[in-house]
């Protein structure tokens, strides 16, 4: 069963202006809040580089919309709710009209309620007061690139870099799948997947040539830095390359492709591959590609935008009472120096989240917006398998097609069908059941059918 929100468009005459505004306003959190990224508690204890919301809205005709990015881990449905409604708010953009993402960065704040349960004392008062404040921060973003919206022009084109990611699943000897098998693995067979080399790119300037902004999305984990410092991870790195090309006047938002199993580690190589010269190594390639990029960028037809979202009800996985029993064991050591290893701490928080619901299913929030006939936005919760995506592209009649995981809000990892029966780390951790990501994709596409005209 699904809702159906209405479609929104708004087709304009031929000399319909585009307006673009942007901005960035900074989310880095104090230090002290607990990390984001792993199933331990670790005390933030710096800065290395700031994390920003950062916006684009885009006007044709007075329709609006915006796309907004994060730099933290995920963002669950009630910020992105209080988010929305704070944006509707100030700038009368219609909070449906705007896809708020994660990047994904593993060096941002633990945002998760779930996981804040078992922090007390002073890190708890930092979090609570810094989540109670993040949904404004993000809508300032908007705000401000409201504010900033003049005459425009768009430009698309789309990189390939095939040697930055990995499938980090592995068939293995035995037959089974293993998700990071380790490096140099004898037993490794070969990957349980194939990974998406698209780098989008969507570029915005204003009719005399000066660089407002960069859109980049890439299917890739930022999860190559770790230690107790905030940063965007190589997102950084790319956006302050880019800013030296294009000057800093130009504003770079990246957002991460479907990537729920997708990585940057190299199986076949001994090298070390964590810390923030790997973030640098990484943003420095993904830069050298979308400037190659620029130089084969072509003009978009800018005369409407549209947007459309469905809300899908995802089936959830069986859990028992034996398994709910187990599982409250097993939470209840989260963060303690004795705590069960990572496969069985996100099988426990998964069963206690299943539970939760009382069999009322996941939702899944699938959101497009298009700009003209030729290029689309889509937005999908959770931390989706690639082949989800890739089929998303496959199936969409646009041109272009780019598709942002953890948009709308975290339902967990979104596995394909397939992987459901090899099992491995995102399957014992999954929140929806088999066909979930089939279903979002589904939609994905009729929603990109009913706005291509």
């Amino acid at each position: 069963m699904k809702r159906l929100f209405t479609i929104l468009l708004a087709v304009a005459a031929e000399a319909a202006e585009l307006r673009v505004g942007r901005a960035a306003v900074s989310i880095t959190p104090p230090p002290g809040i607990p990390m984001a990224g792993y199933y331990s508690i670790r005390l933030a204890e710096g800065t290395h580089d700031d994390l920003y919301a950062k916006a684009i809205v885009l006007d044709v005709d007075g329709t609006r919309a915006a796309l907004v990015a994060c730099d933290v881990v995920a963002l669950e449905e009630a910020q992105v709710t209080a988010a929305r409604a704070a944006i509707e708010k100030l700038t009368g953009i219609r909070g449906e009209n705007v896809i708020i993402s994660a990047t994904h960065s593993h060096t941002g704040p633990l945002l998760r309620r779930s996981f804040l349960a078992a922090v007390t004392g002073k890190p708890l008062e930092i979090a609570n007061q810094y989540l109670a404040a993040l949904p404004d921060r993000i809508a300032e973003s908007v705000k401000l690139a409201d504010a900033d919206r003049r005459p425009s022009r768009a430009w698309a084109g789309t990189g390939r870099e095939e040697a930055l990611s990995f499938n980090r699943r592995f068939f293995l000897k035995d037959g089974s799948v293993k998700t990071n098998a380790g490096k140099m693995n004898p037993d490794i067979v070969k990957p349980a997947g194939p990974i998406d080399p698209d780098v989008a790119v969507v570029y915005f300037d204003t009719p005399d040539a000066r660089p407002l902004a960069t859109y980049v999305n890439f299917a890739m984990h930022l999860d190559t830095v770790g230690g107790r410092q905030f940063s965007a991870d190589y997102a950084y790195t790319l956006a302050r390359l880019l800013g030296k090309i294009k000057g800093p006047e130009m504003l770079t938002v990246f957002t991460i492709g479907a990537a729920g199993n997708i990585n940057h580690i190299d199986v076949e190589s001994r090298a070390p591959q964590k810390g923030h010269w790997e973030a640098e190594r990484i943003g420095t390639i993904l830069a050298g590609e979308v400037i190659k990029t620029y130089a084969r960028l072509q003009p978009l037809p800018t005369a409407s935008i549209g947007v459309s979202r469905e809300i899908v009800k995802l089936d959830l996985p069986r859990v028992t009472p034996a398994d709910v029993e187990k599982a409250r064991t097993i939470v209840a050591q989260f963060g303690k120096p004795k705590a069960p290893g990572t496969l069985q701490q996100s099988e426990a928080f998964k069963v206690i989240d299943v539970a939760n619901r009382a069999g009322r299913p996941m939702e899944g929030e699938v959101t497009v917006i298009a700009l003209g006939a030729e290029l689309a936005f889509v937005g999908l919760p959770g931390e989706i398998f690639t082949e989800l995506g890739l089929s998303v592209k496959l199936g969409s009649p646009f041109r272009r097609t780019i598709v942002s995981e953890l948009a709308g809000g975290w339902i967990g990892y979104v596995p394909n069908r397939r992987a459901y029966s090899e099992g491995g780390y995102e399957v014992v951790s999954a929140r929806c059941a088999a066909g979930s990501g089939e279903a979002m994709a589904e939609s994905a596409i009729r929603l990109l059918t009913s706005l291509r005209h």
